[in-house]
């Protein structure tokens, strides 16, 4: 092959994943509904369900809406809060696992979604669902106490033609920042925790990347 494997990073728009791989030199996108945040002009502002027919030969989507498929907000569907309904629960209920759904039976050899644990009205309304392939956290990649890394977040990957990650740090978890978990409510609070971690991206990169790389010269 003449060419670098072409990675699309899905539901990105810091840029912290796709920078990780085009430091690897791969052909690396993200694509969003909203713009990069840091300006790139590798950045698709689209939904990837518009893109991800183009000959991607990876994809990783980091961060698709996650809110109702979650083991931790189940309640919501039953008790919803104030002002919204039953109804509104579970129309995006149905919106995000469409989105998981799609991503999930992409096109594509090589898949990787990341979402956390989810309840079984959302793996019900996914076609071919699998039980995730490894659950990681950050602080695993890490370097430094004082790093991005160091922080408690329990990140799951539902993995098709991609190995599991192994850790590449060095610290044991013990000082880990729980700030994720603590992060107030408020207009930025989903930014804060939906938010990727550069030592994370880089085993991403460097181990799902080397597996592309391995079928290509193959």
């Amino acid at each position: 092959m003449d060419r670098p494997p072409r990675i699309l990073i899905a539901c990105e728009r810091s840029g912290i994943v796709r920078s990780a791989f085009l430091a690897l030199g791969y052909d690396a996108w993200s694509c969003d509904i909203e713009a990069a945040d840091d300006g790139s002009n590798r950045h698709i502002r689209d939904d990837v369900r518009n893109v991800m027919h183009d000959g991607w030969d990876l994809m990783a989507c980091m961060h698709p809406p996650c809110t109702r498929l979650t083991n931790s907000g189940v309640r919501w569907l039953h008790n919803t809060p104030p002002g919204r309904s039953k109804a509104e629960m579970w129309a995006e209920l149905d919106k995000g696992a469409a989105l998981f759904s799609d991503c999930w039976n992409a096109p594509i050899p090589r898949v990787a979604i990341e979402n956390p644990v989810m309840h079984h009205h959302a793996k019900s309304r996914i076609e071919n669902f699998e039980p995730h392939a490894q659950s990681v956290q950050p602080w695993q990649f890490g370097q430094d106490e004082d790093g991005p890394d160091n922080v408690k977040k329990r990140t799951c990957f539902w993995l098709r033609g991609l190995p599991n990650l192994t850790p590449t740090g060095k610290l044991d978890g013990t000082t880990a920042r729980p700030e994720i978990h603590h992060a107030s409510p408020g207009p930025e609070r989903a930014r804060i925790r939906s938010r990727f971690f550069p030592g994370l991206a880089a085993a991403m990169a460097a181990q799902w990347g080397a597996a592309a790389m391995k079928e290509f010269a193959a």
